[in-house]
This record gives structure tokens, sequence and C-alpha cells, in this order.
């Protein structure tokens, strides 16, 4: 009987500690929805966004490429302001780029607007343009894949699928690119996809002074970005083709399987950064795993790979990251940074500076989705709140900040992208709220 009961309050104990709940399950507190319906930054923010993505689909000021990790993030935004047929075309132009294998590029620029030094690729099929991919990634794949499932699912137009480029079918073209990912990005040790070492989701390595190549200076490694969009994508692929399945299915299960059993740190309660599959690019004595991973455990998050409690523990972890790096907003990329001059890229070299350290609303807003899709109202409003007021005080969106919010690389949708669409979802919550009376 003893050891009846001792494994009852066993499991008991078990179930409270992995089922810490949001405030309400029936949805967002009414003292809170009160508070948002009050706001008058919410309408404020969303205005200015739905006034950015009516400029255009080239990525901000910085950038006159259609980058489709970018594109990714404010497609939903575009379709609701924007021309969808001109979309439309901007997401069959990557399909134009696709290489025999099957791989995707990052972007594509206007010939005459062309005025970085990258390695162009051309393509008969899309003949005005010139493309580039940024080797050091493992993203566009799925970046795209995504985007075409945001599309359709905002315009509700599934014809884009049957549309033939080359003989070859949208539905085709993607398992292609997702087959690509397995064939040429797959580690069958780990069973989980690799890329080059960069800082959490960025496309820098830290070989180079530009740094965006693979080449034969590179470190090979997993991180939890590249293995957590790939789960997504074949969910979002699933969702427009059943074809395959089982296949993709068990694809899928295993990515989960691998990423719990080789990246995700248990007694931390973190992802480790990299693991090397050819050394690593730093000083034996640095400890990486000391480096939480901001932006790749937001979008861990939206793959489904947390729990409720390790959710939370994520965003207590993110804010006491924010206190003690002096930050803004759980947009910090990462922390502690990389010490200084350890990528040769110049901005990476400098801590708190773009990638390494810098404050991005492109990620920390898919954070704030996350926890209202999975029930963390308050936390929520409380994460959004400086980025809507650093929107306000610079009226309008920026890439990046510093720790102490100067703004950079102005007009950024992607910025504009994951802030809106989390505004959408605060929405229905509050209507909910109105109509049921809930008052927790």
């Amino acid at each position: 009987m003893n050891i009846l009961r001792l494994s009852f309050l066993f499991i008991l104990l078990a179930v409270n500690v992995f089922s810490v709940q949001p405030e309400s399950h029936n949805g967002m507190p009414k003292a809170l929805s009160t508070t948002i319906a009050h706001d008058s930054r919410l309408d404020s923010v969303e205005l200015k966004a739905e006034k950015l993505l009516r400029e255009g689909l080239n990525a901000g000021d910085s950038y006159n490429e259609i980058w489709i990790r970018d594109l990714n993030t404010f497609v939903e935004l575009a379709c609701r302001v924007g021309d969808n047929r001109k979309i439309r075309e901007s997401l069959l132009t990557f399909f134009r780029f696709q290489g025999v294998n099957g791989n995707i590029v990052d972007g594509y620029v206007p010939k005459e607007k062309v005025r970085i030094a990258y390695n162009y690729i051309y393509s008969p099929l899309a003949p005005a343009f010139a493309a580039h991919k940024n080797t050091v990634e493992t993203d566009q794949e799925t970046s795209l894949i995504q985007s075409i499932r945001k599309y359709i699912n905002s315009t509700g137009d599934r014809s884009i699928l049957t549309e033939q480029i080359n003989k070859k079918t949208v539905l085709q073209r993607m398992e292609e690119s997702l087959k690509f990912l397995l064939q040429n990005r797959y580690d069958k040790k780990h069973g989980l996809l690799w890329g080059a070492t960069t800082a959490d989701w960025g496309d820098v390595q830290p070989e180079h002074p530009w740094g965006v190549e693979l080449d034969s200076l590179s470190h090979l490694s997993i991180d939890i970005y590249d293995n957590a969009m790939f789960i997504i994508a074949i969910n979002d692929y699933l969702t427009m083709d059943n074809t395959n399945e089982k296949y993709w299915t068990n694809i899928k299960k295993n990515q989960v399987l691998n990423i719990r059993k080789y990246l995700w740190d248990k007694k931390r309660q973190k992802f480790i950064p990299h693991i090397y599959l050819n050394g690593s690019p730093f000083p034996a004595a640095f400890d990486e795993n000391m480096i939480y991973y901001h932006g790749g455990t937001a979008v861990a998050i939206e793959a489904g790979l947390l729990n409720k409690y390790e959710i939370k523990v994520a965003y207590r972890k993110m804010q006491q990251n924010v206190t003690d790096a002096g930050a803004q907003s759980i947009g910090l990329t990462l922390y502690p940074v990389y010490p200084k001059g350890y990528f040769k890229n110049s901005w990476m070299s400098l801590p708190y500076f773009y990638q390494n350290g810098g404050d991005w609303t492109w990620f920390g807003g898919r954070m704030v989705q996350q926890l209202i899709v999975n029930g963390f109202y308050q936390e929520a409003y409380e994460a959004i709140s400086p980025m809507l007021d650093r929107v306000i005080t610079n009226k309008g969106f920026y890439e990046w900040y510093t720790p102490e919010g100067k703004p950079n690389s102005g007009n950024f949708k992607g910025s504009a992208g994951v802030l809106w669409k989390a505004l959408q979802m605060f929405k229905p919550l509050e209507k909910n709220n109105a109509n049921s009376g809930i008052n927790k």
C-alpha cells in the first residue's frame, strides 16, 4: 500500500509540475481584456503596420530584395491590405528560381536594383530578376512552404498549388524542397538538419567578414531554429497535400524525438546552441551553452516542442535576460552575447549589435504570438508593451534596436508583420470575453 500511495503522490506531483495552466481556460481574463480594449497603442500600431505594407514587399529600407524568410512573417498582413495577385506572383517567383535539387533561394531583386555583391542566380523563368542564396542558412525552403500556407489561409486561393512552373506544380515543387533538406542538409547520426554555425536564427557565420556562404572554413552544426522551422513546414505542407502523409508524419515524429534527445538541455531548461559536426569555431574554453537563444526558442514553441510548463519557464528566462542585459524587450536575440571578436563580421563582432544580442521585434513578436496561442495572455500583453511603445516613439518599425533603444534599419516589414499578427490574435479573445461575461 505504501508503494502504491507513493506512486500516486508522484503522479499527482508530476501532473502539477508539468501542467502549469494559463489564467483562464475559456479566454482572456476580463480585467485584462478591458485594459487591452482601452489601450490606444494597439490600434495605432495596427494602422501603421497596414500603411507600411501598402508600400510593397521588399524587406525594408535597407533591402531592395524580397526575402522569403521576411515575407513569411508579413504575408498575411500583405494579403489584408495589398494586391493578392502581386503577392501570389511574388511567391511563384521563388519557385521559378528553384534549383534542380529542389533548393529555394533567399530572395530576388529587379536586375536594375542590384547593389550588393552576392553571387547572383539567374533564371529564364524570371528574366527580370536576380536571385541569391545565403548558403549558411537552412530555412529558405521551410519559409516558402509556410508562406504558401499562410497565403492560402488568408485568400482562400488554393489554385496556387496546381500552378505549373516548368511542367511541375507548386505542390510538387514544395515536396522537392523538403526532400532537398533531407538529401542535402540531414545528419544521419542525429537525425536532424544542419547548417553553418550562426548566432541563433542568424545568417552570418563567424569565419568570414561577410559570412553568408558555406566554404571549406565553415563549421557545420545543428541548431533548434532550423529544425523547428522544418517541423512547422511539414505541418503546413500536410494541410495542403496529404498524399504522402504517412511518410512525412514519420519524418516529423523522428524530428521531434531527436530534438528532445539531442538539443534540449533538461537540466538547464533550454536548447543547446549548437551540436558541432566538424568542430567549433570558438575557443575551447568558451562555454557556448551559457547562451540562451530567444528566437529559436520562440520558433520551437510554434513547432509544439515545449509543454506549458516549459513555455512559462522560457518566458521567465527571457525576461530575466532582458533585465540582465539592460535591454528593452524579449526580442533580445540571445544572452549572454558572444564576446567581441568571436565573429569576423564587423557587426557581429560587437556585443549587443545586430544578431549578436540586438533586440529584434521580428522574433520577439513571434514569442508574443505563442504566448497568446498557449493561453499566457497577461505575459503576452506584458511582452508586447515595450514593442508597441517604441513603434510609437520612433514613428515606425525598425529591424533591430540596441539595448538602450537606438533603432536601426527603418521600415522593416517583418517587425510590422509579427506585431500586426499578434494584435489580430488578441482581438477574438477580447470579443469572446465581451460576449460571455467571463470575469476571472
